[in-house]
């Protein structure tokens, strides 16, 4: 018999990608789902970066793209980063991949090996251990809940850091909680790395634009851990381009030439026609982020005020992305007729398959008490996709 790797054997599937594909399936037996298992952004890519990506197939951008990135793509990068962020960097320090996952996923492989440690911070999106993982390092998690606002403390990061600590990985805005580091709280954070010269900040910004609190704050702003932050970005979020598949990292030089010496070896360049609609994304007009900003803001209020009603359920307020992250323990143990709501993934089937809403258990982010829900949708999905999710819960007794 042929078997995978051992590699591939200790790696879980994607919790998000197989809630959503279900969901696809139920739709194609003629259900009506309401998907709110996938993080996207529900808008389409602006014009002007369309305009862009057509007028760069019409100049015969079709051949193989150089492994790091275009220069005038990782320029416009270095520019974003100096006018947005206030960070310096230079064009060899950028390397452009296919998407912000493969950002993170270079990164990590580049850095960890067999013993390596790596805090990740619970909840966490659902790759990074997965990650970790393929890297063959040792997941190291802190569990930050709900009345903490899912935000761990500079005590508790110094307790996790071992002699075997060679990452930490920090996503701010979180995926999948929405909370949003303040200037305050990464400087705690930064002065406890400062003193562990050997441990190495993936900086995971991706939701850096869709930000309710003010101004966004990178952990890579400070001068005595910028040396070893790896600031990781993309298009994805910001500018409505999930599938054109474009990510970059900021990096010491010496990350970004192993970077640079990996993806030569397994993917080479990003897609030419998507790097150059990015060079429009970051150089042109900023308006539509801000359009798409307000309306996932109004969005935000929306769900918070229609979902506070819902018995025994526990909200935070996310200060950005486009997710809500419930405690739903409350439905634990509960039944409706012979179904049994053991855990949150039982609570996920049960509203995907009865309610016709589909979500993510938290157990796949290392909660296992909440379920994630995207609120990148229209508002009359939103409206209606709470109706249904009140009144399968209201049937669990």
């Amino acid at each position: 018999m042929t078997q995978v790797s051992d590699r591939l054997a200790s790696l879980s599937p994607s919790e998000t990608l197989a809630m959503s594909q279900k969901s696809q399936e139920l739709k194609a037996q003629g259900i009506d789902v309401i998907n709110l298992s996938v993080g996207e952004p529900d808008f389409f890519t602006p014009d002007h970066i369309k305009e862009a990506a057509k007028k760069a197939i019409d100049d015969n951008y079709s051949f193989y793209s150089p492994v790091p990135g275009y220069m005038d793509l990782r320029k416009a990068i270095v520019e974003k980063l100096k006018r947005e962020n206030d960070l310096d960097y230079t064009a060899d320090q950028i390397i452009v991949s296919g998407g912000a996952k493969q950002s993170v996923c270079n990164t990590l492989l580049c850095i960890i090996g067999p013993g390596d440690e790596v805090i990740v911070p619970a909840p966490y999106w659902v790759s990074y251990v997965e990650m970790v993982k393929l890297a063959e390092g040792t997941n190291v998690v802190i569990e930050a809940g709900i009345d903490q606002d899912f935000k761990i403390t500079p005590a508790q990061l110094e307790a996790a850091i071992t002699p075997k600590t060679k990452a930490l990985i920090l996503c701010s805005p979180s995926n999948p909680t929405g909370s949003v580091y303040s200037k305050e709280e990464l400087k705690g954070l930064a002065e406890v790395l400062a003193k562990y010269p050997n441990v190495i900040v993936l900086a995971d910004e991706i939701y850096e634009h869709i930000n309710y609190a003010g101004k966004h704050e990178s952990i890579a702003q400070f001068s005595e851990i910028k040396d070893r932050t790896v600031v990781i970005n993309g298009v994805s979020k910001a500018y409505a381009m999930t599938g054109w598949r474009i990510g970059f990292i900021a990096a010491p030089l010496w990350i970004a030439k192993a970077c640079n010496k990996l993806q030569g070896q397994y993917t080479s360049g990003a897609s030419s026609i998507a790097q150059k609609a990015s060079v429009a994304a970051f150089s042109g007009d900023q308006s539509c982020v801000e359009e798409m900003r307000k309306a996932f803001l109004r969005r935000r209020n929306l769900v918070l005020d229609i979902c506070k009603d819902i018995p025994g359920i526990k909200l935070n307020i996310p200060q950005g992305a486009f997710y809500l992250f419930p405690e739903m323990d409350y439905y634990f143990g509960k039944s409706a007729g012979d179904r049994k709501i053991n855990d949150a993934s039982d609570l996920a089937m049960y509203l995907l398959e009865v309610g016709h809403v589909a979500t993510v258990g938290g157990a796949a982010f290392g909660a296992p008490k909440c379920l994630r829900f995207s609120y990148a949708t229209s508002d009359e999905n939103l409206i209606e996709a709470v109706a249904r999710m009140k009144k399968a819960l209201a049937a669990l007794k």
